[in-house]
């Protein structure tokens, strides 16, 4: 069973195979193991097949079924802290040491600045299939992103927002205000600075989101990373951060001063009034 585990494409996965493997063990049945947790049977089959974070308290249950002293409760909490998809775990690990971050957001605001109701809203859109917990847990995995913020020396994130993010309404007219007084309160820390790349500045540098990094230490260079279609990639050639780096000054240069910019946003919110 360790060569399945090591080949799960994600925390799911490993969970789901570690489940299936103790049922074997101990010849039970899924139902059998629904009715000792208080779950209906296609709850089980879920979590064994890896298509949704079980709860604590079915985890805490498997562990009294199992009587295997809380392994999969304490499995649980370790997917539930990095259940990112595995393409996007190479990103996080980067942002989580650089000291920029420099992102360009022509259609949506960037995960790590959404408020819980507006990713609600994009996941819902994107997975329409999913139940409302797995919904949760992806919405508490994207907050959790927050924390690089948080850290003692946080890096400085640097965000054009192309004004499609500020019209664009996702959600209700409340979760877009609520989302706009956001950015305004993060704006306005020594941590974030925030444009605004207006209609009227015509053709943009770029057509596509894309984040550069930037680290302190001498032997890390930048790099780039973009996203398309659910799945991204970091690039560390030379001349594609080189290409990158010059189509983001070329933003910066057209967008609003960040002055301006707030002016802009504190104007979005008042068209969001109800």
């Amino acid at each position: 069973m360790g060569e399945r585990l090591r080949s799960s494409v994600n925390g799911l996965e490993w969970f789901g195979d570690e489940l299936e493997e103790a049922l074997r063990h101990k010849g039970a049945t899924q139902q059998a193991l629904a009715d000792f947790v208080g779950y209906k049977p296609p709850y089980v089959t879920k979590a064994k097949k890896g298509q949704a974070l079980p709860s604590p308290e079915f985890a805490s249950g498997c562990d009294r079924f199992f009587n295997t002293s809380g392994y999969f409760a304490r499995l649980r909490a370790r997917i539930a802290q990095g259940g990112h998809p595995d393409w996007f775990i190479p990103y996080l690990r980067l942002e989580e040491k650089a000291g920029q971050v420099l992102d360009f957001s022509p259609f949506l605001i960037m995960g790590i600045l959404q408020t819980s109701d507006y990713a609600e809203a994009l996941f819902r859109a994107a997975h329409p299939r999913d139940s409302d917990e797995m919904i949760r847990d992806k919405v508490g995995l994207r907050l959790q992103r927050r924390s690089v913020l948080e850290r003692p020396s946080p890096p400085l994130l640097w965000v054009i927002l192309d004004e499609s993010c500020l019209r664009r309404r996702v959600g209700s007219r409340s979760v877009m205000r609520e989302q706009l007084e956001h950015l305004v309160s993060v704006a306005q820390t020594p941590v974030v600075v925030l444009q605004v790349l207006t209609f009227d500045s015509g053709a943009p540098a770029a057509a596509e989101p894309f984040t550069l990094l930037t680290f302190d230490e001498e032997d890390q260079p930048p790099v780039l990373y973009s996203e398309a279609q659910g799945l991204g990639q970091v690039l560390d050639s030379a001349s594609v951060v080189a290409t990158g780096v010059e189509r983001y000054e070329r933003l910066r240069a057209n967008a609003l001063s960040p002055e301006q910019s707030l002016r802009m946003l504190h104007e979005a919110i008042k068209e969001y009034a109800e």
